[in-house]
């Protein structure tokens, strides 16, 4: 992508979003849920700074890795439920 924008896929859909935020910070953008509790509860970001690990997705093959603590990057692959 040129610009300011890269494409990421989330969930298998390739979406364009702004360079230089977070995963987080993209996925709300995009209104996409994070993921869901083992009761089936919807997760989000919660403190915006890696502590409270309520963002955690699949970036790039790697589970468990905290949406807020991860700038996107062209090529990117965000699944967010497991």
């Amino acid at each position: 992508m040129s610009g300011d924008r890269v494409r990421l896929t989330v969930n298998g859909v390739p979406v364009d979003v702004p360079g230089r935020i977070s995963v987080a910070a993209a996925l709300l953008g995009l209104e996409r849920p994070f993921r869901r509790s083992l009761s089936g509860q919807r997760r989000a970001p919660l403190c915006g700074m890696g502590v409270c690990f309520e963002c955690r997705v699949r970036i790039d093959g790697r589970a468990q890795q905290r949406a807020c603590q991860v700038t996107v990057r062209d090529a990117m692959r965000v699944d967010t439920d497991d």
